[in-house]
């Protein structure tokens, strides 16, 4: 069976730590941590060193991750709930679980590894002595694949590091407490990219492809996860210079790489876009919620999923989620993202003859892109949500519509803005905190949308190839009939091709936990007609973080009479027929320069002085 099949993996959902590995061989019962093994009794064969590393995939993101007030949720971007980060009101804390305290002084200690290590400076320590003792192996070749792991790992802490405080000091070796490092300054964001870079390009080479990994071995990271992360790490960093008036040679050369990375996972055919023609459209749905057991209507399982190319792995068996993601994961979606949705034609809202407007409770929902009809909840459509509300018999029959959930869906029924929330919320009988699916870390649609923004903002232009081989895919996934996007397509209709290929990731990656580090490194490039609120350009740059948070439109609609507690809220007055008279869920925003970066926990740097605080903190 696929469980047992991965049952190395899943096998870390049991317990933490050094103690993950007892199950799997007795050598690990009862040692001592991580970085205390005696060489006498570890670091010995491969499988040492394979036990060893299965520590760091409880380091990849997860649901509560993006799914509640977290650095990276959409929760703290311009379409997500009210939180002081999203407010721009978060002030500097005396510590964080990010910015761990195991990095300074004596709190470098032998119980960092006692559990699975919870900050980013204490994993790096385990990733480093994993590295240290391979330094000294006698057949290093027999481990390569485990280093190239370690050293991936040690990219993916470091690239959160980055993206949450800009440049931080590069540590490459467990350090003790008397380790001069530990009163070392920070490095520049270029070194940090560099070392990122260089990590990542030392491990793909020993990284196995997807398709010779054992079966035994499924869900380790593959030679394409290393490659589609560089993607990740290289297209950010790159449009995070170019839109500060960075060095251009320098940004290019980040566009290169993360073109030159995307395309080599494109070619290698080792991922294909879940897209199995008896779910139809309905496959954007459900290939979040694939379990093993039969969670959609056609009886497909995790084995027909090829398009996560990296995944945090639970089984309801031997791995669970333990997090309600069914009932209390929503982002809360909003107006701005609503209207970023195209409709059938490919055209925005503004622009296309088949907007039906918002006279009813779901107008807005026909002839759009069939991607917002499965993220969000149409007023009038039936919802199964597990445990309390399952489909039946996954036939849509009256037995199977009785048991569904608020049926049929109003928007007011457990929201603030109006608008329902679906994708990642199980559907087959799973009780609270039990379901199984498998979190996303890295898919292949964002491959294929990393290497068409990329192209583009290399040159400033994209062929129409480029966007058939990558854009378009996914575009057309669970679009058949809409146009597809081109240059022509582009010129035709007044259109700007920067703002429709980040359309296309803004609306794809919705509560993946991509937003608001978009809206970060794209600071603000270019003008754009609006759509999402007030008066910025929801497409183009951070600055729409200081704009109202919006939500269905009431006044002047059917809302007014069907959801008569609303009449209180504050709505808001624009020319705009799209935005005028919407709820107004959070006027307080206050957004600013500084909010680009996190502050750095202030007892480190009184542990620290050469640990320098980040602007205007």
């Amino acid at each position: 069976m696929y469980m047992k099949k991965l049952s190395i993996l899943y096998i870390l959902g049991i317990t933490v730590g050094i103690g993950v590995l007892q199950t799997a061989c007795k050598k690990a019962l009862n040692l001592t941590p991580l970085d205390q093994l005696s060489d006498a009794s570890y670091w010995k064969t491969p499988n040492d060193y394979m036990l060893a590393s299965n520590q760091f995939y409880t380091y990849l993101r997860t649901f509560t991750d993006v799914l509640q007030d977290n650095p990276h949720s959409d929760m703290r971007s311009d379409y997500g709930g009210i939180n002081a980060v999203s407010r721009g009101t978060n002030t500097t804390p005396t510590s964080d679980n990010i910015w761990n305290s195991n990095y300074n002084n004596t709190t470098v200690n032998s119980t960092i590894v006692n559990s699975v290590a919870t900050g980013a400076w204490s994993r790096i320590r385990v990733i480093n002595y994993l590295l240290a003792k391979a330094a000294t192996y006698s057949t290093p070749d027999d481990i390569k694949k485990y280093v190239a792991e370690a050293k991936f790992f040690r990219a993916y802490i470091y690239f959160d590091l980055l993206q949450l405080y800009g440049g931080v000091p590069i540590i490459t070796a467990p350090l003790d407490p008397a380790s001069p490092e530990l009163m070392g300054g920070r490095s520049s964001r270029d070194s940090v990219v560099d070392f990122i870079i260089n990590d990542l390009n030392q491990a793909i080479p020993d990284l196995p492809v997807e398709s010779a990994i054992a079966s035994t071995d499924k869900g380790r990271v593959s030679k394409g996860a290393a490659q589609s992360f560089l993607s990740r790490v290289a297209l950010y960093e790159g449009s995070w210079q170019k839109f500060r008036s960075g060095s251009s040679a320098h940004y290019n050369s980040l566009f290169d790489m993360a073109i030159s990375a995307a395309g080599s996972v494109i070619a290698s055919n080792e991922y294909a876009l879940f897209a199995p023609a008896v779910l139809g459209d309905s496959a954007q749905k459900y290939m979040f919620i694939l379990e093993n057991q039969k969670s959609n209507p056609a009886g497909i399982n995790k084995s027909a999923n090829k398009e996560y190319i990296l995944a945090n792995r639970y089984d309801q068996t031997i791995r669970q989620i333990r997090f309600n993601v069914s009932h209390t994961g929503a982002p809360g979606f909003t107006r701005r993202l609503a209207n970023i949705y195209l409709c059938s034609d490919g055209l925005p809202i503004d622009k296309s003859p088949l907007f039906q407007g918002y006279a009813t409770m779901n107008s807005e929902f026909v002839n759009r892109d069939r991607r917002m009809f499965y993220t969000m909840r149409v007023a009038g459509w039936y919802y199964w949500s597990g445990n309390n509300n399952w489909h039946i018999n996954w036939d849509w029959s009256p037995q199977d519509i009785a048991n569904a959930d608020a049926s049929p869906w109003k928007p007011y029924a457990n929201t603030t803005s109006g608008y329902g929330w679906q994708k990642f919320v199980a559907e087959r009988q799973v009780p609270d905190n039990e379901e199984g699916y498998d979190y996303p870390v890295i898919r292949y649609a964002e491959v294929l949308l990393n290497y068409a923004e990329a192209v583009y903002e290399r040159t400033g232009a994209i062929s129409d190839a480029d966007l058939d081989k990558s854009l378009n895919l996914v575009r057309l996934r669970v679009n058949k009939a809409m146009p597809k996007l081109s240059n022509a397509f582009v010129s035709t209709n007044g259109l700007d091709m920067r703002r429709e290929i980040r359309r296309e990731r803004t609306i794809e990656l919705a509560s993946e936990g991509f937003r608001l580090d978009d809206l970060k490194r794209w600071h603000n490039a270019v003008n754009g007609p609006n759509l999402g609120g007030d008066d910025e350009d929801p497409l183009i740059g951070a600055n729409v973080m200081l704009q109202k948070v919006l939500g269905i439109k009431w006044a002047g609609t059917e809302f007014q009479t069907t959801w008569t507690s609303q009449s209180a809220t504050a709505k808001y007055s624009s020319p705009s027929q799209y935005l005028n008279g919407a709820l107004i869920i959070d006027g307080a925003r206050s957004f600013s320069e500084k909010n680009y970066l996190y502050p750095i926990p202030s007892t480190q740097i009184q542990l620290n002085p050469n640990i320098t605080q980040n602007p205007n903190w």
